[in-house]
């Protein structure tokens, strides 16, 4: 890939930082059998499709597995994954993830995983608990930041304090509903708990769960890995401590690096700051194989009403799955998983025709098609939305598609439109392609297959185009052997039971009855006395001076500019163009602006954006065009957007973006509406267009663009807009350096409603969920106010500071927080929240806390720190000159927006919580997502929707 390296190099020297010899050349110097600080090297192997370089080590004194992918790409992530295979519901590896992140030997101050969120610019920072393993990955650019967020993720992982009180906190407790009172009745508590408890409201989350859990029955797939409300109670603290004693050691553990930074630099901090302080023991966490059927088994389960069905006596969910191969013969694996594509994906897929089209019900059943996350993988299929009499039809319409696919097996057209998919996955750049990376291999290497294997994807491809070729009922045999002559065969039905929600209340407080009746008094004095030190301990300030930081100096002043050129088609429309190293991918974005659009359309554009792409184009019926668009694209979408002005709250454009890379699926009912939106949208008065590509690529790009618009109507009557508020903006395209860019103008155009009046609002749209959804939002200043950049340090500073504490750790909610909106919106939120108004009262109690400016330089420096490690994400090549081309934000913004972040101190802060965030300054809403509410329902300002 010489050439295209000279290529990009040629492009703009200021804009590539170029290192001599690209990670992945460097990295095939190692050699089989070197030491490197306690590591062996045992593979060393290049994936040149990825453009990787893959080294498999060992360590020496444990036994720990590592690999590391060396990649030309800056955003460099970390990952260790432990084997975790529980035996029972109790959620222990679940709660053991949030536990070890409250505190370890060398950083015991709580919580230093959200603590390190502000001291640092990762890219990701998160775990993850799956069936059979826990993940913890982090990424970032910084290379200081990187040592810093490893040093906290071992000591973590490895040396946790596991404390009692942290068990509480994040698994399950006893408490007085109100900790303060002990007159008040004791619940249980916790944010594990009140996660599990809102997950569980979700049926098809429960139906997925159910089926796992009955087709792999025997060992630990069984059990609910993440925890079953009624189960997590039993858990204690001693259980946790010991579960952590066995499953988080080296010896069960695997490594995974990606990036561009030198691999030594990982493995000596690694071996020296844990791997050395142990030794190697015998980890007995292997998974057996299932036990296959002898015959297929069938299972039914209940759940709750969904008050959202479209037909309520249709809200029945029935599956046939198959228990398929291994996961770690990587080549049959990867053909199941092609298989099942043929089989589901997209209008031309024989389910879809045999199922969806049949009308019996409303979409595919949950988790429908391969699942390849448990030792074996097993493929489901069935449809959801379905009336209790129609199970036997769909079981009998599954059977009967397998039959005719045997039979007539697949076109090679979708079988290339696939393969295609796949190529261009491979090319497409994403910014978190290492995280992309650690979740695709995390479960075959978890079960001992080899990770590097399943990375060289070009040879597979080839391999199954072998297959098919040398025998061309390959596909076929397939079906025969894994569907129809399967035994290891479940069907599963869930219907609804109209009392589920009150059953499950009922057990829970049944639970909770048999737990108080078995205390003691002293007991229960025990609990009263804790509540109030959990709360005295959430309210303590914190030390945070043993966690390591990067400085507000780490951060680069000035952000590399994009060089954009933009020129006009013969039907002058504007193309803004963007040379970038794609993989010889094109990006092609077009929007139209809706200001010419009557208002009775308006309400219909989402439906229209939804359906436009699978109604069929021109000679194509929507088959057709899906299987079109599968053969030459990596997808299309259309979807509507308001855009905000940068400098003014009421001014905004409305647009329609159409997309190349995206997902399909059939709508049937087309509205007689959506021909007369065609006729607005379509229009070359109102529309702008975008091209990502490589330097070569572009010119033949442009003469497609000239062409797509030339096809596409111009209006007969003379330009004057229909609608009188209508404002035209130019965005000039400034010169970059010394080379002049064409100074070329892109009018977008605005819409201002001279009428319209910002109002309060408070509403409480009543779901059926156990938990709440909170939010209220604030007008302040748009993007290019002086303001701006001291509201958005503001968010974080609250976040960080005042709101997790508040809502997290004091609530019980599982998040919540500030944010400002690129629209000039400020918002306070919280997520699968036990409470309401008190919630409300701590978005108060913020505001409060902000105005006194009781914080210090150093809560600022962290909210800077947090801020810029958003405002620099990485860009992929196909999104670059995005914000120039949808908002009008030009690089220069951009700069000027940074310089004011920089500069933003104390008294700005204070000042701008004084003017837009005190009572009565600014207009704002709220709203409540959530079950009944009786505070609520007594309050008049309230609306109930």
């Amino acid at each position: 890939m010489v050439e295209g390296k000279e290529e990009i190099r040629s492009l703009s020297q200021k804009s590539w930082r170029w290192r001599s010899v690209p990670a992945n050349e460097r990295a095939l110097e190692y050699r089989v059998g070197e030491h490197i600080h306690g590591f062996t090297v045992k593979q060393v192997t290049a994936v040149p499709e990825l453009f990787l370089t893959a080294v498999k080590l060992s360590h020496d004194g444990t036994g720990a597995r590592y690999l590391h992918v060396a990649r030309e790409d800056s955003n460099n992530l970390f990952s260790i994954q432990f084997r975790t295979t529980p035996m029972d519901s109790t959620g222990v590896p679940h709660i053991l993830e949030h536990t070890v992140l409250c505190g370890s030997q060398k950083y015991p101050c709580r919580d230093p995983f959200f603590k390190m969120l502000n001291r640092s610019l990762s890219t990701f920072m998160n775990a993850f608990t799956a069936s059979d393993y826990t993940l913890y990955p982090f990424s970032t650019q910084n290379p200081k930041d990187f040592q810093n967020l490893l040093s906290v993720y071992l000591d973590a992982a490895f040396f946790p304090c596991l404390r009692q009180l942290d068990f509480w906190q994040e698994g399950w407790r006893l408490e007085h509903e109100n900790p303060a009172d002990p007159q008040t009745p004791l619940v249980f508590k916790g944010v594990v708990f009140n996660e599990m408890k809102g997950a569980f409201t979700d049926n098809e989350r429960i139906f997925a769960q159910h089926v796992q859990n009955k087709i792999l029955p025997d060992h630990t797939y069984g059990v609910v890995s993440g925890g079953d409300p009624l189960c997590i109670p039993d858990l204690t603290w001693e259980q946790l401590k010991q579960f952590h004693a066995t499953h988080y050691h080296p010896s069960n553990s695997r490594f995974f690096t990606y990036g561009n930074f030198p691999l030594e630099q990982h493995l000596k901090q690694i071996h020296e700051e844990a791997l050395i302080k142990f030794e190697r023991i015998e980890s007995k966490t292997d998974i057996p194989k299932q036990k296959l059927w002898e015959k297929p088994r069938e299972h039914s389960v209940t759940c709750g009403l969904d008050s959202f069905a479209a037909d309520p006596s249709k809200q029945t969910t029935v599956s046939v799955s198959y228990l398929l191969t291994d996961i770690t013969d990587t080549f049959e694996t990867f053909t199941l998983s092609l298989l099942s594509s043929l089989l589901v994906d997209g209008p031309n897929s024989p389910f879809y025709k045999a199922l969806i089209e049949s009308g019996v019900g409303t979409d595919f059943s949950p988790d429908a098609g391969f699942n390849g996350s448990t030792r074996e993988a097993y493929f489901s299929v069935g449809l959801q939305g379905i009336a209790e009499r129609d199970i036997d039809t769909v079981k009998q319409i599954i059977a009967r598609t397998i039959d005719e696919v045997i039979a007539n097996g697949f076109e090679e057209d979708r079988i290339e439109a696939l393969l295609h998919k796949i190529e261009i996955q491979m090319k497409h750049q994403s910014t978190s392609f290492g995280l992309a990376l650690t979740s695709h291999i995390a479960s075959c290497w978890n079960q001992d297959g080899d990770p590097v294997e399943l990375l060289k994807i070009a040879d597979k491809v080839s391999r199954f185009r072998q297959c098919i070729k040398e025998n061309p009922t390959f596909l076929q045999e397939k079906v025969k052997t894994y569907f129809k002559d399967n035994p290891h065969r479940l069907t599963l039905s869930m219907s609804p039971e109209e009392d589920y929600h009150d059953k499950q209340a009922k057990m829970e407080a049944e639970k909770l009855e048999k737990k108080v009746n078995a205390l003691s008094e002293e007991e229960k004095n025990q609990i009263f006395e804790k509540g109030l030190e959990l709360i005295a301990l959430q309210s303590k300030p914190q030390d945070t001076s043993c966690l390591p930081a990067l400085k507000v100096s780490d951060i680069e002043p000035k952000i590399p500019f994009t060089v954009l050129e933009t020129a006009l088609t013969a039907e002058e429309v504007p193309v803004q163009y963007c040379a970038q190293p794609t993989n010889g991918v094109v990006y092609f974005r077009a929007v139209s602006s809706l200001n010419t659009l009557p208002e009775e359309l308006k309400p219909y554009v989402p439906l229209f954006c939804n359906v436009i792409t699978k109604m069929g184009c021109g000679a194509l019926d929507y088959r057709e065009q899906a299987q079109q668009m599968e053969l030459k694209t990596g997808g299309m979408s259309v979807s509507p957007h308001i855009i905000p002005d940068d400098s003014h709250l009421d001014v905004y454009e409305q647009v329609k973006l159409m997309k190349r890379i995206a997902e399909m699926s059939d709508i049937k009912p087309v509205l007689r509406k959506l021909p007369r939106i065609k006729k607005y949208l379509l229009n070359s008065d109102n529309i702008r267009c975008s091209v990502n590509a490589a330097p070569q690529q572009i010119s033949e790009a442009s003469k497609e663009v000239e062409k797509f618009i030339k096809g596409i109507a111009r209006s007969k009557k003379e330009r004057k807009p229909v609608r009188p508020h209508v404002i035209e903006k130019s965005s000039e395209v400034k010169p970059v350096g010394n080379e002049m860019v064409t100074g070329l103008q892109i009018t977008r155009k605005l819409v201002n409603d001279p009428t319209f009046k910002p109002c309060q609002m408070k509403t409480h749209f009543v779901l059926s969920f156990p938990v709440n959804y909170i939010g209220e939002c604030i007008r302040t200043v748009p993007y290019t106010a002086a303001d701006y950049a001291s509201l958005r340090i503001l968010a974080r500073l609250m976040t960080a500071k005042f709101l997790h504490t508040e809502i997290r750790e004091k609530g019980g909610a599982y998040g919540g927080g500030a944010k400002l909106s690129h629209n000039g919106i400020f918002t306070f939120y919280s997520y699968r929240d036990p409470n309401s108004l008190a919630t409300l009262k701590a978005f108060e109690k913020a505001v409060e806390w902000a105005k006194s400016g009781e914080f210090t330089q150093q809560d600022i420096d962290e909210a800077k720190l947090a801020v810029f490690a958003a405002v620099d994400a990485p860009i992929a090549p196909s999104d670059k000159g995005m914000g120039q081309f949808l908002y009008g934000i030009s690089d220069e913004m951009k700069q000027l927006h940074r310089e004011q972040l920089f500069a933003v101190n104390r008294d700005n802060l204070v000042d701008v919580s004084n003017k837009y965030l005190a009572a009565g300054k600014s207009t704002r809403g709220q709203a409540v997502l959530g079950p009944e509410n009786a505070d609520i329902t007594k309050d008049p300002s309230w609306v109930k929707r």
